[in-house]
């Protein structure tokens, strides 16, 4: 998460607190340290963000700050509704939780008409999908993907014969019965589909391929029918 983005979270996270919220748990929100939460408090402050407290007590935000209105029509609010309850199919617990986070920031930040339309039960969506669990974290995916790094993994195939991979992570599919990743496997100099339920171990490497992620898919989506290993 880069710092703009973790500065609007604070933002965020202070203008819907009713009580003060301390340094630990925005870095817990943010899933930073502590250090980095009272560093970025405080350039926000510095920038005449209205932040009061101190650490070890807490802050909050004092009343009047707002951010700019978003203006969405009927359909676009709708076309949110409906796309961010489709993340519940999905089994990624942590789009899950940014999807609670998104409709939490369009709702304070529509007009109250737009915001009731937002918050009624007129559109619904089945959670109901067949995705097999998984003991990887794919948010750790989803991660590495951004941040260009490669992975190491234990995978079992569908003959359950185990190998070891060092891949580049390039896109995740979400089926709607099975997860898969798409990346560029060394092991077999080329690309290949990964079924995230077959991952036995997921790792960082801190060895990355920085610059090479776009072009890497690009490829990719000229091959469309790829194997599974």
């Amino acid at each position: 998460m880069s710092r703009p983005t973790r500065m609007f979270e604070i933002i965020q996270l202070l203008r819907t607190a009713k009580t003060p919220v301390t340094a630990e748990e925005i870095g817990n929100a943010l899933e930073v340290s502590k250090r980095t939460a009272y560093r970025d408090i405080a350039a926000l402050q510095s920038m005449r963000i209205p932040i009061d407290g101190e650490a070890g007590i807490g802050y909050i935000m004092r009343p009047g700050f707002d951010l700019p209105p978003l203006a969405f029509d009927s359909d676009e609010v709708e076309a949110i509704v409906v796309g961010l309850a489709l993340l519940t199919r999905t089994g990624d617990s942590g789009l899950q939780r940014a999807a609670k986070r998104v409709a939490s920031k369009i709702g304070d930040s529509l007009p109250d008409q737009a915001d009731s339309n937002f918050a009624n039960d007129a559109l619904h969506v089945s959670s109901w999908n067949s995705i097999p669990e998984t003991t990887i974290n794919i948010s750790l995916l989803r991660h590495a993907i951004r941040d260009e790094e490669k992975l190491s993994l234990s995978y079992s195939n569908a003959k359950k014969q185990s190998t070891e991979r060092i891949i580049l992570p390039l896109a995740i599919i979400y089926y709607i019965d099975v997860i898969v990743l798409t990346a560029w496997c060394e092991l077999r100099e080329d690309f290949r589909h990964f079924r995230v339920d077959r991952l036995s171990k997921c790792d960082l490497t801190g060895r990355f391929f920085s610059g090479e992620g776009n072009q890497l898919r690009d490829s990719w989506s000229r091959q469309h029918s790829l194997p599974f290993d």
